[in-house]
């Protein structure tokens, strides 16, 4: 199955549980597509003792799965991405809700 996962939060336990379903979804071999909007775009930097959440990115992405962050809501933020949550844009955001077969949002 083809999964898509917007995460809109900042939340770090919000953040840190999405990205472990994510996780969990690739070892079930589905697809797993992450678009970051709004205050997700921060994910990189919500790290607390007991939310590792640039963990469970890495882990997403060894296992597969892809991550994009919204251009214009890095641009907001005086970001503009990183190898692993690069810079994209509402056609990519559009992509992955028009080719997932279940979108999940946090």
């Amino acid at each position: 199955m083809k999964l898509g996962i917007i995460i809109y939060s900042n939340d770090a336990e919000t953040v840190w549980n999405a990205f472990r379903l994510g996780v969990f979804l690739l070892k079930q071999k589905d697809e797993v597509r992450v678009f970051l909007l709004g205050k997700g775009v921060e994910c990189e930097s919500l790290d607390t003792d007991k939310f590792k959440v640039t963990e469970q990115i890495k882990q997403l992405i060894d296992d597969g799965g892809s991550i994009l962050s919204c251009g214009s809501c890095l641009k907001i933020r005086n970001s503009q991405g990183s190898a692993t949550c690069p810079l994209s844009t509402m056609k990519d955001f559009y992509d992955i809700v028009k080719e997932s077969d279940k979108v999940l949002t946090f």
